[in-house]
């Protein structure tokens, strides 16, 4: 033990209930048994005087039940003998002699031993029962403090510190507390985190050890089935059945660091520590998840006002466009040129509310039969100055089954797929939008002829504000796909991107289950 330093209560408490017991004798407890010898013997003289020595022998049993209860086998034994002699050499004839001319007093004697025996054994247990728990006391108080303490933490760097100035203070060894560098990354370097005495980085083997404790969650070091050569004793911290850090004791001396008492106290700590740690990181998934929804929350209520504030302005400039009459073709192809413009500008801010419609849940939707020519028609109506020079193939046959969907959620569907086409395809690429049985239910695809999409993105560019470099989704705003998705769910179809199988560009395909399909009246 270093100089200076005291040994902490708990732990000698533990020591003394746990380790082996010592009932040797003690001075004072051989002084008090002649003592009290002595003072039986003359009281016996005092009654064998006045003619009573029946029960002589009787007395000589206190203090021998004296020394065997207070002070161990050795004493007892001892002062047994001396008691049987004495009442042997005062009280048996022949006085003044160590001779037993009756032989029933030898059983007298024999049972001033035997007490004797049987009272140290008595005692000792009595006093081991006594010391354990007492023992378990301090160890149910260490562990109810520490839960007391750990009760006001909230950081793992405080959470750290605690548990390695508290464990080395309660069982008097050396601590130190290792953990990743970044929380939550498993496979980063483990750093020293607390260490009492301060310290900041391990040896190699140590090192080696600490990490085998982390990434397998088992004990190394001495005592241990594994790299028992490191002077420290690892032991892994768990929060939810998952090692967050490594815990590890020494001593200066290279000794054992924790006895066999000492073991289960450490155990219940950290577990303690593994549940204050599980708290914490419960406490910090619910502050992330809060700026999350915050975060969510003013981007809604952003884009909420900005398509709303727009709305108005942008109906009126149209509405003003749509009115004027041009009197040359050059005021005519500027005012095409102008409205078209503001269609998209128009197109946008309506992106925009539907998306706050979507991620606020106030998407209303009435389903009902849609005859899918009719609805690719309509969409290709609405974008006929989008289109320009794109050659448009429709390959709808007519006597598809009827879609039950919201008739203006799939034309804002369609409207984004076929926008997102004709933007990202080849200038006077053509766009082509095919129907076609898929297992019981239809696909509806729209197709360009662009430079498609990088592998591994096919998901990813459905999110919000989502561009992906090099492929044909870097332009736009990143709104259409992220809607068409949306309201495919809303109306329960689904979305999917590829890039075509036959050719260059991308495949982005309406997937209708058959639940949303109705025959018509006379089809096959």
């Amino acid at each position: 033990m270093p100089p200076g330093r005291r040994r902490a209560p708990l732990a000698g408490a533990l020591v003394s209930a746990f380790g082996p017991a010592r009932e040797g004798s003690s001075a004072t407890g051989w002084l008090v048994s002649l003592v009290l010898i002595a003072v039986v013997t003359a009281g016996g003289e005092t009654l064998a005087a006045h003619g009573n020595d029946a029960d002589i022998s009787m007395l000589y049993l206190i203090p021998v039940i004296y020394a065997g209860t207070r002070h161990g086998l050795g004493t007892g034994l001892a002062t047994g003998l001396v008691a049987a002699l004495a009442y042997d050499f005062f009280f048996v004839p022949p006085l003044y002699s160590l001779l037993v001319a009756d032989p029933s007093h030898v059983l007298s004697m024999v049972i001033l031993i035997g007490t004797a025996v049987v009272c140290s054994q008595l005692g000792g247990q009595v006093r081991r029962q006594a010391r354990l728990a007492q023992a378990n006391a301090d160890r149910n108080g260490a562990i109810a403090g520490f839960a007391r303490l750990l009760m006001g933490i909230n950081r793992r760097e405080d959470l750290w510190a605690l548990l390695a100035r508290e464990i080395a203070r309660l069982l008097d060894v050396r601590t130190v507390v290792l953990a990743p560098d970044m929380p939550g990354e498993s496979g980063r370097r483990l750093v020293v985190k607390a260490a009492v005495p301060a310290f900041d980085r391990l040896d190699l083997i140590d090192g080696v050890a600490a990490r085998w404790a982390y990434d397998t969650a088992r004990p190394t070091g001495p005592g241990s089935d594994a790299m028992a050569v490191s002077e420290w004793q690892f032991i892994p911290v768990l929060g939810g059945n998952v090692a967050h850090a490594v815990f590890g004791v020494g001593r200066e001396d290279a000794r054992m660091a924790l006895t066999g008492a000492q073991e289960p106290l450490l155990a219940s700590l950290l577990d303690q520590a593994g549940l204050a740690l599980a708290r914490i990181a419960a406490e910090e998934d619910m502050l992330a998840l809060g700026k999350v929804q915050e975060r969510d929350r003013l981007r809604a209520a952003l884009l909420s006002s900005i398509g709303h504030d727009l709305r108005t302005p942008l109906t009126t400039v149209l509405g003003m466009l749509r009115a004027i009459r041009p009197e040359t073709a050059r005021q005519q192809a500027q005012l095409d040129s102008a409205r078209g413009e503001a269609e998209r500008l128009d197109r946008f801010v309506a992106n925009l509310i539907d998306m706050v419609r979507i991620e606020t849940g106030g998407l209303e939707r009435a389903l009902e039969p849609v005859d899918l020519n009719e609805a690719v028609t309509a969409a290709l109506d609405d974008l006929r100055r989008v289109l320009g020079a794109h050659p448009v193939i429709v390959e709808v046959a007519r006597d598809l089954p009827l879609v039950m969907a919201d008739p203006v959620l799939l034309h804002h569907c369609l409207i984004n797929l076929v926008d997102n086409a004709a933007k990202h395809g080849r200038a006077d690429g053509p766009v082509t939008l095919r129907a076609r049985p898929a297992g019981e239910g239809l696909a509806l695809a729209v197709l360009d002829e662009g430079p498609g999409i990088v592998a591994g993105e096919e998901q990813r560019v459905f999110g919000m504000f989502t561009r992906l470099e090099g492929s044909d989704r870097r332009g736009g705003t990143g709104l259409g796909l992220a809607i068409v998705k949306g309201f495919a769910q809303a109306m329960g179809m689904e979305v999917a991107a590829a890039n075509r199988a036959e050719g260059k560009g991308a495949a982005f395909t309406l997937l209708i289950p058959s639940e949303n399909l109705r025959q018509v009246d006379g089809a096959g």
